[in-house]
């Protein structure tokens, strides 16, 4: 089963954050693999929470683009380079491929090898050159071991048609000496008893026992084969190291974690058929057909806490959307396919969470309970919020009965870690909790800032106005808002950038 990725909006809040865990965690106990994620960092409220009930902070999410790891691409597909061309070629059929991935001992990729590439060494290659190994030999020339001295067989190949004393007076024996012959009896003394590399008996004859004892002496490598001289010298060369081919490979691969948009774009301009596919390391992972492009595994998410594209990870729209849920207004997104949307108007997504373990009847554990606590607490700034709904209060006093919490003095906790501005930049302080919207074609952003002290912040009113004008500039935002909410005072000041075109 593959894994849903669970996550809440941008500059994610603590409502966000612990929907997302508090959601993976009923999937997870319904046999729905799930996993919360973050889409960037979180703020110090939040991290004050997570610490507080001991829950790790989810990992980061940068985007949900098609990668090559989303296709169905022809895994653990490639062939070592000591694999004897004729095996190699077998297998492309077996597979219904036209290029393999050649790789080293370590599967470090070595180059391509296609099918086009064998070919033309059928047409133009050098027949009297082998380098490859006894077993491939073996395998070619379905042949039988006779006697075998070394694993690798390096040499030139000379089949012997001629008259014997014709062979005798014009060919010079020698220790690369590979020679294919018959029932040639003086040809096969004269080879033995000048030690060459291997021995090629064809026909299925036999040898003479002084031959054979003169061989072993000599340690002279003999194969026997039922082909005859024809078959076997035409064969014999296709028992080469199939990485004997690369010497003019092509180096162009691609790694699993490259962008799907970006292969397709690159694949147009080289015009290929095949690619491998490799990891980080250059370690080889498969191969990619062209014809294989569209037959995609798109990610699978679940939102939280928002429903608009804008304010959702990079490349959603090339992701598989499972689920929703969300107490806002309703956004721009669209699937192909139906999916279960559940939207309530109430102060925090955990409060809709809490419906539904109850609904699949599942308990919930105290350190998620905490953790849903926490997100209501924050989003209903501990149900003064004017969205704060009496479903919320209900919820809010189960989950703290479930935690052993008391709500009144965790929130002063949690909102006293939250407001704590110490070491953050104006720039910081505002894009925190930033969401953004279109509105009638207009680009729209939303800051919100919680305080303990509202007098601190206006002191600085300067520096936070030229800090969204910068910001609304630089994003090309129609007008950019930001909230000030005292949480004491219960109220909050509205700072907005100049020139607003939204106004």
């Amino acid at each position: 089963m593959r894994e849903i990725y669970v996550f809440g909006h941008k500059n994610p809040d603590t409502d966000s954050v612990t929907a997302s865990i508090a959601f993976s965690a009923l999937k997870n106990k319904l046999g729905i693999k799930c996993k919360p994620v973050i889409l960037s960092h979180i703020n110090k409220e939040t991290e004050f929470v997570l610490n507080y009930f001991h829950c790790e902070v989810p990992s980061f999410l940068e985007d949900v683009k098609l990668q090559i790891k989303d296709l169905n691409y022809y895994k653990d597909c490639y062939v070592s380079e000591f694999e004897s061309i004729k095996k190699t070629y077998d297998y492309m059929c077996k597979k219904n491929i036209t290029g393999v991935p050649v790789v080293s001992k370590d599967t470090k990729l070595k180059g391509l090898l296609t099918s086009k590439m064998i070919g033309e060494e059928l047409i133009n290659g050098d027949f009297t050159k082998l380098k490859t190994s006894y077993e491939n030999i073996l395998y070619v020339l379905n042949g039988s071991e006779v006697l075998k001295f070394d694993d690798e067989i390096y040499g030139n190949v000379i089949a012997a048609s001629y008259r014997s004393t014709t062979f005798l007076n014009n060919f010079k024996f020698d220790k690369d000496t590979i020679m294919i012959v018959g029932d040639r009896h003086s040809l096969i003394e004269a080879a033995v008893n000048n030690s060459i590399k291997l021995l090629i008996i064809v026909g299925g004859n036999d040898l003479k026992p002084e031959h054979l004892d003169i061989a072993r002496k000599n340690k002279v490598n003999i194969i026997k084969t039922s082909y005859d001289t024809f078959h076997t010298a035409k064969l014999v060369s296709l028992s080469n190291y199939c990485s004997t081919l690369l010497t003019n490979s092509r180096n162009v691969s691609f790694r699993e974690d490259d962008y799907y948009d970006e292969f397709k774009e690159q694949c147009v301009k080289l015009g290929y058929n095949n690619y491998p596919v490799i990891d980080i390391n250059n370690k080889c992972l498969g191969l990619i057909r062209l014809t294989d492009i569209n037959k995609l595994n798109r990610k699978q998410v679940i939102l939280v806490d928002h429903n608009e594209s804008e304010q959702s990870v990079l490349g959603l729209r090339e992701a598989e959307i499972i689920e929703i849920v969300d107490h806002h207004k309703i956004g721009d997104l669209t699937t192909n396919m139906p999916i279960n949307f559940r939207c309530m108007t109430v102060g925090s997504t955990n409060t809709i969470i809490y419906s539904m373990y109850l609904e699949s009847r599942v308990d919930i554990d105290a350190n998620i309970a905490g953790l849903m606590l926490s997100g209501i607490i924050s989003d209903t700034l501990k149900f003064t919020s004017p969205t704060t709904t009496e479903y919320d209060r209900f919820v809010a006093d189960n989950l703290a009965k479930i935690a052993l919490i008391d709500i009144d003095s965790f929130a002063d906790k949690m909102f006293k870690a939250g407001t704590n501005l110490s070491g953050k930049s104006t720039e910081e302080v505002v894009t925190e909790d930033l969401k953004s919207y279109v509105i009638s074609e207009r680009k729209i952003a939303v800051s919100q800032l919680l305080t303990l002290n509202s007098e601190e912040i206006l002191s600085k009113k300067e520096k936070y106005i030229k800090s969204i004008n910068e910001l609304k500039v630089l994003n090309g935002y129609d007008m950019f808002i930001l909230s000030v909410t005292d949480i004491i005072k219960n109220g909050s000041f509205i700072f907005y950038s100049e020139d607003d075109t939204a106004l």
